[in-house]
């Protein structure tokens, strides 16, 4: 009985903080896109000579540089300290993305590392978890899905910290680098910025509301399993 209502919960906190986040994830797929602001942003230098720039401003200079076509996001990884720069030159975004991206390269290198080592333990305990259900090997199931929270819940607050820090100070970095390199008036750069503010203002919301839904869905798994079997 009690997984039904842990599983229960977990779906009612997915749907009602969707709401109340206002989560929507078309939205938020379209909302970078600008073709008047993509204009302007075609006038600032390739990702990596930005990339290159940003790391400058920020004493870094050590981190790899790497652009992939096919990547489908830009990112940082801590554990190489590389940045991989996705395919978005044509997009006004990757002025802010790229700053994001260098910001986190200068986070605590405890908390980077910690988050990189502990998210894999995290994902791992989840498909351990799977495979002893379903193999009907996982005893104390209750105090499974206790431990389970726990750990989403550092799991959570290390990734969402990281994230927020970026996401906050890239705006900031990304308006001082344009008026530094002086390609734009301060209009167009105003208007760049208000792009930026319109990202945020649905991003920063909706990320953490993905981190969370994430969670919840893998308890709601987890749940169901340790009913079924």
């Amino acid at each position: 009985m009690e997984f039904i209502i842990i599983g229960i919960l977990a779906l009612i906190s997915i749907i009602v903080l969707k709401f109340v986040f206002e989560y929507n994830k078309k939205q938020l797929q379209h909302i970078g896109d600008d073709e008047e602001l993509d204009r302007l942003a075609k006038a600032y230098p390739s990702n990596k000579d930005i990339c290159q720039e940003y790391l400058k401003k920020l004493n870094n200079e050590k981190v790899k540089i790497e652009e992939d076509e096919g990547a489908q996001a830009s990112l940082y990884i801590a554990i190489t300290d590389k940045i991989l720069i996705a395919n978005i030159q044509k997009s006004y975004t990757r002025i802010q993305t790229i700053a994001h991206e260098c910001l986190h390269s200068i986070q605590s290198r405890k908390l980077l590392l910690f988050n990189f080592v502990f998210s894999n333990i995290y994902l791992l305990y989840f498909v351990v978890a799977i495979i002893l259900l379903f193999f009907k090997m996982l005893p104390y199931k209750t105090m499974f899905l206790a431990i389970f929270l726990i750990l989403s819940m550092i799991y959570y607050m290390v990734r969402v910290f990281l994230e927020n820090d970026a996401m906050i100070k890239a705006r900031y970095l990304a308006k001082e680098y344009m008026e530094e390199k002086k390609i734009s008036s301060q209009e167009d750069i105003e208007k760049l910025v208000a792009g930026f503010d319109k990202i945020n203002a649905v991003g920063i919301k909706c990320i953490n509301y993905h981190f969370f839904m994430d969670i919840m869905m893998r308890l709601f798994v987890l749940s169901v399993l340790c009913l079924l079997f």
